[in-house]
């Protein structure tokens, strides 16, 4: 079975998060797992799931779209998340 990972994309601007987040569901084989809106929606952090490989590239996918619609603060991927990180980032 391959590693499975977490991507974080935290963008300013509800655009920007929506246009990242299609580039990176398009992208690879992730899915959506948490969105979380700060400061009435300016600050929006969209969380994809899926092998290390495929959160990778979403991820660079991700970036490069939200950046052409607006400003991106920070990205990263996590390898191998710790089981309470997960309680944290699932919704639904």
């Amino acid at each position: 079975m391959a590693e499975q990972a977490v991507a974080l994309l935290e963008v300013q601007a509800n655009v920007a998060a929506v246009v990242g987040l299609d580039a990176m569901l398009k992208a690879a084989d992730v899915r959506l797992i948490h969105i979380e809106r700060r400061l009435g929606g300016r600050l929006v952090t969209v969380v994809v799931e899926g092998e290390v490989s495929a959160c990778a590239a979403a991820l660079e996918a991700g970036v490069a779209a939200a950046a052409e619609a607006g400003n991106v603060k920070l990205y990263e991927v996590i390898a191998r998340p710790h089981p309470e990180v997960m309680k944290y980032l699932r919704t639904g």
